[in-house]
Formats: C-alpha cells, structure tokens, sequence
C-alpha cells in the first residue's frame, strides 16, 4: 500500500518534534494538516468564458483534482460583472492528494519562482491557518509554457488544527516550507 513520502514524515518526524517543543500531553493535540485549498480569481473571464475554462483546466492539472468554477455573488456595474458569471475556479485538497501536491509545491514548484528569497510570515489568519499568494501558475512543471495564455496568480491556503500561529508555523516548516529568515 502507497503512502505519500510527506505523511510518512508526518508520522516519524514531525509529530515527534511538535511534542518535544510544545509539551503535548495527549498526541491527539499535536496540529495536523487538514486541508489544502487552491484558488485563482480569474477577472478578465467577465468578457471572454473560455479564460474561466481554461482556468479550471489548469487548476485541474495543478491539482490533480477535478476543480469547479466560482460564480459571482452579486452585480457589480462598475465591473460590467453580473450575478452568476465564472469568475475564477478552486480546488480542495485532503489526505494523500493534499500531502502529494505539498511536497510538489515544496520541491519542485517553489524553488522554479524568479528571485524567491523565502514565504513571507505575515500570511497567518491568527487561528493556524495559512495563506500564501503565488504570481504566475507556470512555477508548476505541469503546466506547458507553450499552451499558457494568460499568466494567473492563485492563493493556495493550508488549513490546519494548530491553536496558535505559532504551532502552525512550526509545522509548515517542519513540512519544509521555506519561510523568510528573521532578521
């Protein structure tokens, strides 16, 4: 039976080193990784559909996962933007799909971004959860340069069981996330 090569370092190496910083008493109070969810707001799809098909499409193969189209909410005139127009399209990753395209973004993706000097620190909602912005969806070696149309950024947030920042923070770096040094 398969088991993604991050979850196996859930298991042996993190869990073990959460306990010793934070002093669990109860190994079921140690934070884990919930869910990762992926999404990219796609504004020129109000005049032209396929841009938001051809956004899910992407997401689809980012992902590994069948993504869905977001619609809008509400009129917006001043956007030319009408309730229940594509607008961009997300993807909620959990268990082995969720640990496979972490250690993608981690290995392979994030050290492909120009002029990458660390993830930034302020991207922590205060309930351990975290949110990172990506500029250009090329980064991923999934994606053909050739067949890209447009370049889209998308917001890629990991959702954990972490009380605190803190032990979110500990965590994702314990994943190998490569955050800013402190100056």
């Amino acid at each position: 039976m398969y088991t993604p090569r991050l979850k196996e370092h859930y298991k042996s190496a993190v869990v073990p080193a959460m306990k010793e910083k934070f002093q669990y008493k109860n190994v079921m109070q140690i934070p884990k990784l919930v869910k990762i969810c992926l999404n990219q707001g796609v504004g020129a799809a109000v005049a032209d559909k396929k841009i938001a098909d051809v956004a899910v499409e992407e997401m689809t193969i980012i992902a590994g996962q069948r993504a869905v189209r977001t619609k809008s909410k509400k009129d917006i005139s001043n956007f030319k933007l009408r309730q229940g127009l594509p607008i961009g399209s997300r993807v909620t990753l959990r268990n082995d799909r969720m640990y496979e395209f972490l250690d993608r973004l981690v290995s392979i993706a994030l050290p492909r971004v120009r002029d990458f000097a660390g993830l930034n620190e302020k991207g922590f909602d205060g309930r351990g959860n975290y949110t990172l912005g990506i500029t250009e969806q090329i980064i991923f070696p999934e994606i053909n340069i050739e067949k890209v149309s447009k370049i889209n950024g998308m917001d890629i947030t990991f959702v954990t069981t972490a009380n605190t920042d803190e032990e979110c923070s500990t965590l994702l770096k314990e994943f190998g996330l490569p955050f800013k040094k402190q100056k």
